[in-house]
């Protein structure tokens, strides 16, 4: 074992920590026990080790060391040393007791231990908890108890995510008609106002222009069965979809003039990652021809929405919008033309907006 830091005081080695669990033993009560690397300390970390703790009347944290972790996550891990690791665990007030273990491999040190319940988290299971382990917590009588992961909030998930804010948010665009919004992003790119890249431009109609004005820049496009049904897909279709989305690695879905509803297939698999630009100020004049609904209701402002998409028909939260007003000579499509104006200033600005929030995560 490591020698303990003067600046740990809550450093035990294995002996001690034996001593430890005897005495609480003679006052009936527990000792709980976990172990892990703690490479990156998180709030996922803070939550399972206050639960851990709620277990019993004291917690030993066992810290995997340097050579352990080397072994267990490969040569550019760990991300903090030792010792400062230690140092952060034994900072918390859930945590009675720190120590490090060298080996790959708990076993020893529960055996010299004997807590009275050993703990993990909820990516593990008593069954899948290794082999020279389990047979060390069956040996000294140690319950196994496996808390709930807090959802994203693991190192291996945060480190991911960081990875991933390195590129450029992917796009993948749906439309079904003249890709006016889609010229519109390609053209926010192309001047450097939108840090992003289109990774795959999807229509349901084989000939619109969306796809012609894509595959002038080269990018890769895809032409979707119509099916039986106008206003949606066939759910085989919309998984079809989903699974291409999937694979060209898409962030983002854009729904730019895309004439479907949105399904579960598609929801499912981009939670919160779909957005779409609706001609009017939603919740007024949902549908189709907004613009044409507005200047028949006799106001003098409508405009554009850009919103989450949701499984009912413009009705997911707004994210921005913008105003446009009616002049008294407006017509049908001199309204339409300066609602289509807001819109390729707006969309580009959200999208702009939703990267640069995924840079700060």
């Amino acid at each position: 074992m490591p020698d303990a830091p003067a600046s740990f005081p809550k450093y035990l080695d294995a002996d001690a920590l034996a001593e430890v669990r005897q005495q609480l033993d003679g006052q009936g009560k527990k000792l709980v026990f976990t172990n892990g690397c703690f490479d990156l300390l998180h709030v996922g970390h803070l939550r399972y080790l206050r639960q851990a703790r709620a277990l019993g009347d004291a917690l030993v944290v066992a810290v995997n060391g340097d050579a352990s972790v080397r072994a267990l996550k490969g040569t550019g891990r760990p991300l903090t040393p030792e010792n400062e690791r230690t140092e952060l665990l034994a900072a918390l007030e859930c945590v009675d007791y720190v120590t490090i273990f060298p080996e790959k491999r708990v076993t020893r040190l529960v055996e010299t231990v004997r807590p009275h319940l050993y703990v993990k988290g909820g990516d593990y299971t008593p069954g899948t908890l290794d082999a020279e382990e389990r047979a060390a917590l069956e040996k000294v009588g140690a319950a196994v108890s496996i808390l709930p992961l807090v959802p994203g909030r693991s190192t291996t998930a945060i480190l991911s995510a960081r990875k991933a804010a390195g590129r450029k948010l992917r796009l993948g665009v749906l439309g079904s008609g003249k890709g006016s919004n889609f010229k519109a992003i390609a053209d926010a790119i192309d001047h450097g106002t939108l840090d992003a890249e289109i990774a795959l431009v999807i229509s349901d109609v084989a000939t619109a222009g969306i796809l012609e004005l894509a595959q002038a820049r080269g990018l890769p496009t895809l032409v979707l069965p119509p099916g039986r049904f106008r206003a949606k897909l066939e759910p085989e279709t919309e998984a079809l979809l989903a699974a291409l989305l999937q694979a060209a690695g898409v962030d983002l879905v854009v729904l730019a003039g895309y004439m479907r509803l949105v399904k579960a297939p598609l929801l499912d698999a981009f939670p919160k990652r779909i957005i779409n630009i609706h001609p009017s100020l939603l919740p007024a004049f949902p549908g189709l021809a907004a613009w044409e609904q507005a200047l028949g209701a006799g106001i003098n402002t409508t405009g554009c929405t850009v919103h989450y998409v949701d499984a009912g028909m413009d009705t997911g939260p707004v994210i921005a919008q913008s105003e446009v007003p009616i002049l008294p000579d407006d017509t049908v499509a001199s309204l339409h033309a300066r609602i289509q104006e807001a819109e390729h200033r707006l969309y580009p600005q959200v999208i702009a907006q939703i990267a640069a929030e995924r840079e700060r995560v």
